[in-house]
């Protein structure tokens, strides 16, 4: 479902309050983005000493937003704020499972008898953020969850998608959801409900764990109409791989939804290591090392990679990444998802800073959604590539040049115009018809040809 404003840059502003967005409003619009997404507006677990980012990710019910980034009206507002200025708003979608509050009680229901006193006890209040729904009445029973059992084999498809995710042997895991009349009733009132307020994209959660078939039932067409949806399915690869055949080859297959291009982000990963290759980026979806271009969310980094211990190897250098931010803003096709965080994994920076906090804002990010904003559409050739160097055309009026080796390398351009480069600031004037650049060790260029 890409339409043609979908393909814009997109802010992850993973796990930033409600409030906080729209205080920024102005500020991501200055910066170029033109669509936000933000962590689940559900209702979770929150508390007055604050909560981990991951309990967003475990929903207690969907008919109100109450958690620890906001509520209804932080919601309602944030999104009013951002249509001002023109952003479309995407939102995490959680429809796998629900909370562990094993440790608290032994039914599934959904939310508890607590919390239904409470909407009780504070009526008009929960009234005011309701969705959807009768609040006096369970979301969700024991009826609605499939039989409990962790999942143990990761390749075994029935595993994935209905046993439970769990953090360790002794954790009883996230209660699934079963595929039946009432939840999928539920999670199509929840999205039309998110249409209604204004929300236009969707990234669901957790896809690799739901079937086909509960997708399918859940995103129909009405559903899917003037909105962008992209599924998340973390692969080892593209085509050939295991996970890939699994999961992602047959979510692409039997839906029109998008996904996380993790096939394109590996062969970039690979093609930045030491021993690895830039001719892998000449054409990487001929070779099934990348989703196509109407399909897929590209990224340097999701919010699983830094603050997921299994994914932390994945986590570039710096250098690296910001070649690889060059790349995925730079080249034609693809969303392009950029993250930031409020230093949720703790990571820091070269300089002793919080690494993902401020890039969105970072100088060096925003003349790379510049770039990309002012060659959307424009075909890509390339026109060098080897180990270190890969040097492409943007149509007639942009050039990209990534050196990934430790010496600078010059790249000649034939040409008889004025060329700007937006991330050092050089203006290149031709001679004898060419111009000619010095392409810095770990370090890229991208040009725009000058106007005075």
């Amino acid at each position: 479902m890409l339409t043609a404003q979908s393909t814009d840059v997109i802010l992850h502003a993973f796990d930033w309050p409600y409030t906080l967005v729209a205080q920024r409003a102005e500020a991501i619009d200055r910066a170029g983005y033109k669509s936000v997404l933000v962590s689940s507006p559900m209702k979770s677990k929150k508390c007055p000493q604050g909560t981990c980012w991951w309990q967003r990710y475990q929903p207690q019910d969907y008919r109100v937003i109450d958690n620890q980034l906001g509520d209804t009206h932080d919601f309602v507002a944030m999104i009013s704020t951002l249509k001002e200025r023109g952003i479309r708003l995407y939102i995490d979608v959680v429809f796998n499972h629900m909370e562990n509050e094993a440790d608290a009680r032994s039914n599934l229901q959904y939310p508890s008898d607590e919390d239904l006193q409470r909407y009780q006890q504070q009526h008009d209040y929960y009234q005011s953020i309701r969705l959807f729904g009768d609040l006096s009445q369970p979301l969700f029973t024991h009826l609605d969850f499939v039989a409990a059992f962790p999942i143990e084999d990761w390749r075994d498809k029935w595993q994935v998608q209905f046993g439970r995710l769990t953090g360790s042997p002794v954790d009883i895991g996230l209660p699934t959801l079963a595929a039946n009349t009432n939840v999928i009733g539920q999670q199509k009132e929840y999205l039309l409900a998110m249409k209604q307020l204004g929300v236009t994209g969707f990234r669901i959660d957790a896809a690799k764990h739901m079937t086909i078939e509960h997708l399918q039932q859940v995103w129909t067409k009405d559903i899917c109409e003037n909105v962008h949806i992209f599924g998340e399915i973390i692969t080892d690869g593209g085509a050939s791989k295991p996970e890939y055949e699994l999961f992602l080859q047959p979510f692409l297959a039997k839906t029109q939804l998008g996904a996380y291009d993790f096939p394109l982000f590996k062969t970039l990963y690979d093609a930045l290591q030491t021993q690895g290759s830039f001719t892998a980026l000449i054409d990487p979806y001929h070779y099934g090392l990348a989703l196509s271009e109407s399909r897929a969310l590209t990224f340097s980094i999701t919010h699983d990679i830094p603050n997921n211990r299994v994914f932390s190897d994945l986590v570039m250098d710096e250098e690296s990444e910001w070649l690889a931010n060059t790349f995925i803003l730079g080249r034609d096709g693809g969303v392009p998802l950029i993250y930031t965080d409020l230093d949720t994994s703790g990571i820091l920076s070269t300089e002793g800073e919080p690494r993902w906090k401020d890039t969105w804002r970072d100088s060096r990010m925003v003349s790379r959604v510049m770039f990309h904003n002012l060659m959307h559409g424009k075909a890509m050739k390339v026109k060098e590539a080897n180990d270190d160097l890969l040097v492409f055309s943007r149509g007639d009026d942009g050039w990209v040049a990534m050196n990934k080796s430790v010496r600078s390398q010059s790249v000649e351009i034939t040409t008889n115009d004025t060329w700007h480069d937006l991330l050092s600031g050089i203006t290149y004037q031709p001679d004898l018809g060419r111009i000619s650049l010095k392409i810095l060790a770990k370090d890229s260029a991208m040009l725009i040809r000058y106007s005075s």
